[in-house]
């Protein structure tokens, strides 16, 4: 899941043309937005006009962003490796740097056959579903999460591909006869240090769930849950791909080398992203 900065930066806004079916003053919205510290004040007002139906919805989702909700909250999606996914309040919300674990998890699946894909801590989905599609759909997806919200809103953006999502806690979430069988196992945990919480954005504090945030007194509490039974389910040589902070590599890959698990770290500097590769014996 999980790290505090979020996703709709012009970069990741949608790239289809503005069709709002209201009348609104732009310039307005926009002074409005960031006279409440809107970086993207411009992009953000775009995008709402795009997608309020009227200008009472306008008002509304206007007064929720100028309030400090998280845009993809307001807007009730996210664009995501050019998929635009469902997020509901109280969701996490996928970042735009979480696309490079999915670029990784593509480049590394292997390259013929039907595979057995898991989202572990899927939040919205979205990785699931983006890493599908990357592999054109070659693939039964499964997605877990323990957050009845997440898994809720996950199903929703899983059930025009096929996948399943299980309400649970990592592991125990997915059915037995998936032991011994994943070709690729995404587990993006949270991974911020339970001291760093207050340091998060307010939008992430105050509406994302806690704990699809703290990540244990390091930021690695639950990897290391992962790695521990990580190994029973992968299929010989399947892989396990997380995301981490740059500092937290070389302890997270000191985690994963201790379990059994080849281990290569790989960054993307333009989007500060950080992924370790896992692979099994």
């Amino acid at each position: 899941m999980h790290h505090p900065t979020h996703s709709t930066t012009p970069a990741s806004h949608p790239s289809r043309p503005s069709s709002p079916s209201h009348s609104f003053s732009p310039d307005d919205l926009v002074e409005q937005l960031r006279a409440a510290g809107c970086v993207f004040a411009e992009d953000e007002a775009r995008l709402l006009c795009e997608t309020a139906s009227g200008p009472a919805q306008m008002r509304e989702m206007t007064a929720r962003r100028v309030a400090g909700h998280p845009l993809e909250h307001v807007l009730g999606w996210a664009q995501f490796a050019g998929l635009r996914i469902a997020v509901d309040p109280g969701v996490f919300v996928p970042r735009r740097r979480t696309e490079f674990l999915v670029r990784r998890a593509a480049a590394s699946a292997p390259a013929e056959g039907n595979l057995v894909l898991v989202d572990l801590c899927c939040g919205t989905g979205a990785v699931g579903a983006a890493l599908l599609a990357a592999l054109g759909g070659r693939g039964e997806l499964h997605a877990a999460d323990l957050d009845p919200a997440a898994v809720r809103c996950a199903r929703r953006n899983l059930a025009d591909n096929g996948g399943h999502v299980h309400e649970g806690d990592l592991f125990e979430a997915l059915p037995d006869r998936l032991r011994g069988r994943i070709d690729v196992l995404t587990a993006n945990v949270p991974y911020v240090p339970t001291a760093d919480i207050p340091l998060l954005p307010s939008e992430a504090r105050e509406h994302e769930p806690r704990p699809a945030l703290d990540g244990g007194p390091d930021g690695l509490a639950l990897l290391r849950r992962v790695a521990a039974e990580a190994a029973g389910w992968l299929a010989p040589g399947g892989i396990l791909l997380t995301e981490t902070s740059s500092h937290q590599a070389e302890p997270a890959a000191g985690i994963l080398s201790a379990a059994g698990f080849a281990v290569t770290v790989t960054t993307d500097p333009e989007l500060w992203a950080t992924t370790l590769t896992a692979r099994n014996p």
